[in-house]
């Protein structure tokens, strides 16, 4: 079994390097606490596995350290920011505890950012919005990326994609983020650091062959759409609607010239609190049995039926109690952090 560290410790640690870098100690714990919040519920190439990165855009000046984002608009139910490159995590959890506290008053609050930095684990955003009651959709999309290829085309065209959702339902949330990618770029840069095939062909290469290599992606290839060969146009489908969502809405994207965001993101984000539709009780017991109808589906083997935040939920709650175990990749980069900055790596705690 693999160390397990101390979640507050590892908040700690990440927040002061972050902190280093003349990050604000508030907004350094809020991007801390973020990574944390997806290793806690198991998103593991996205979580503290981005510490590293984030910390190069803050000391290159790519992710601006002081500043609010500019207001484009705002009607009260909607609003759309320029972040002008403001930390992901920091100003994401911004425009959320915002659409939080104007839900009670509209009842659904809309909002788009332009120009976030890399925005991480989706899911890491959810368990504050499932704590206040509400149902939550996020995406984001990245103007400057092309990695995803339509059906039927060679051509990377789409960035992954990725969309979460959660709402609150008894003992645990309907909860899940996943890419409009078949598998996330986050695995395919994993498998290529450990020398290891992807489990299926998820890539095209260059020529337009199917590949399980993750070379093929890094010379030029791409990933499958969800649905893969064979319905593939319908992860291109829902990689458009999510675009002008993101994109769209938020008025910037692949119309402009966006060479030089790297990895910035277009986000789109709705906050909806059911009370507004009526006795929130009714919502609850809708939700509660849709959740106890799924756990009551017979399984196709011994295994439990898998029901999308019911594991999340549970191993957030357990590694909170018990410690969390991280992926071995993840400790021999916060090893060399600490090392880099002067910093005590975390004991384990077992």
């Amino acid at each position: 079994m693999s160390d397990r560290y101390s979640a507050e410790a590892l908040k700690g640690f990440a927040s002061a390097l972050f902190a280093s870098t003349g990050l604000e100690s508030d907004r350094a714990d809020v991007m801390a606490d973020t990574f944390l919040q997806a290793d806690l519920m198991g998103f593991t190439t996205h979580g503290l596995n981005r510490v590293a990165s984030n910390l190069h855009w803050l000391q290159s000046g790519a992710s601006r350290k002081r500043g609010e984002p500019h207001v484009l608009a705002d009607r009260g139910n909607c609003f759309n920011w320029d972040a002008e490159f403001l930390p992901g995590p920091w100003v994401v959890n911004l425009a959320i505890d915002q659409a939080l506290a104007r839900a009670g008053e509209y009842g659904v609050v809309t909002a788009t950012i332009r120009r976030s930095q890399h925005i991480a684990c989706l899911a890491a955003y959810l368990p504050k919005i499932v704590q206040g009651n509400c149902v939550g959709i996020l995406t984001c999309s990245t103007p400057a990326e092309h990695t995803v290829s339509p059906q039927g085309s060679k051509t990377a065209l789409f960035s992954a994609n990725p969309i979460a959702f959660c709402a609150p339902a008894g003992d645990y949330p309907l909860l899940f983020d996943i890419s409009m990618s078949v598998t996330a770029g986050g695995y395919v840069s994993r498998a290529a650091r450990e020398g290891n095939m992807l489990p299926q062909q998820y890539l095209k290469d260059s020529d337009g062959n199917l590949s399980n290599d993750p070379q093929a992606f890094a010379q030029g290839g791409s990933i499958l759409p969800v649905g893969g060969v064979d319905h593939g146009y319908k992860g291109a489908a829902l990689s458009a609607m999510l675009e002008v969502l993101s994109m769209g809405l938020g008025g910037y994207g692949r119309g402009d010239m966006v060479a030089d965001d790297d990895e910035a993101n277009s986000v789109f984000l709705q906050i909806i609190d059911p009370s507004a539709f009526g006795n929130s009780e009714n919502f609850l017991r809708q939700t509660r049995a849709l959740m106890q109808l799924w756990e009551a589906c017979d399984s196709d083997d011994d295994s439990a039926v898998r029901i999308p935040g019911r594991r999340a939920w549970q191993l957030r709650k357990e590694q909170l109690r018990n410690g969390v175990e991280l992926y071995p990749t993840i400790v021999e980069d916060l090893r060399g952090l600490a090392e880099s900055y002067a910093l005590d790596m975390p004991p384990p705690v077992n």
